[in-house]
């Protein structure tokens, strides 16, 4: 198991301190669980080239999936209770996937989720029609 640093115990594993690990680039703020200086991340999204190429072809969808990304980008969800927060009308999944309305519900935006690494990888996007034509926990 990988172990970090915590400034309040010295090295802890990944499941003591629960904001214990941050992407590179990210800023260290807040506390962790043991009373050190936690490091707060933000959710990496993989892959904007997707969005990219559908709103290349959509142009319609290219500011509201553009919104999303800058909000999922600085978001730092750790759970699907806190995505429902912000989103309520996203929907879970098996395997990890929420799906987005985006648009007003003329688009759907799959991701896996990937809480404990803070990470999301970008898996469909399409209208609500196409949506309905693939199987979002197996894509």
């Amino acid at each position: 198991m990988a172990t970090w640093k915590c400034s309040g115990e010295g090295p802890v594993s990944a499941l003591s301190c629960h904001a214990s690990w941050t992407p590179p680039g990210r800023q260290s703020i807040g506390a962790c669980s043991r009373g050190g200086s936690g490091l707060a991340w933000h959710m990496r999204v993989i892959a904007l080239s997707k969005l990219r190429d559908y709103w290349a072809k959509h142009a319609q969808a290219e500011t509201p999936l553009r919104s999303w990304y800058a909000e999922a980008s600085r978001a730092g969800w750790k759970s699907p209770a806190e995505i429902k927060l912000a989103h309520r009308n996203a929907s879970f999944l098996a395997n990890n996937r929420v799906v987005f309305n985006i648009k007003g519900n003329d688009y759907r935006l799959v991701v896996a989720v990937h809480y404990n690494r803070g990470m999301m990888f970008i898996r469909f996007v399409g209208t609500h029609a196409e949506y309905d034509r693939i199987d979002a926990e197996e894509i």
